[in-house]
């Protein structure tokens, strides 16, 4: 009997990020309230994992987030990829604050996903491959049937599915 499969995976897509980040400078510049303030956003390092807010109060931080929102969004995003635990900075005049993206299962979550899937299907096999979870079954059916309860399910973290066969 053919064994079809599947991983499971948290991960965004890197050149959308950098559609949303070019479009979201773009409105900054563009937008009136924003006209002679230190409203910016740039990467937060030069390997594009995350974005640094700038603004002059957290109001200003609030309203770039919810721009990035937006257009996370309208390019079919999820806004769970942007992390926003860590606190703003307050410094000469200007707040900072620095949204790394969500990417990679922990061991943590992908237990989650595991535990999850045994108490739903029993007959699915799952396993832990470092930062993905691979799904295996003899029906495509029961996996298509893996893969709504999985959207369904309302995680912190994003999730994609890759390497279907």
């Amino acid at each position: 009997m053919a064994q079809f499969s599947f991983d499971v995976v948290s991960e965004y897509d890197k050149a959308e990020m950098n559609n949303v980040f070019d479009q979201v400078q773009r409105e900054i510049v563009s937008r009136y309230d924003f006209k002679g303030t230190p409203a910016a956003v740039e990467w937060l390092n030069a390997d594009k994992t995350g974005l640094k807010i700038t603004g002059s109060g957290d109001w200003q931080i609030d309203t770039i987030l919810d721009i990035v929102r937006k257009k996370l969004a309208a390019r079919g995003q999820s806004q769970k990829t942007l992390d926003v635990s860590r606190e703003a900075v307050e410094s000469n005049m200007k707040t900072t604050k620095e949204v790394p993206f969500v990417h990679g299962l922990g061991q943590d979550k992908a237990k989650k996903i595991t535990s999850l899937l045994r108490d739903k299907f029993p007959r699915v096999k799952t396993q832990i491959q470092g930062e993905a979870v691979r799904v295996s079954s003899g029906k495509k059916d029961e996996l298509q049937a893996v893969m709504q309860l999985l959207r369904a399910q309302d995680f912190d973290f994003p999730l994609s599915f890759t390497n279907y066969r």
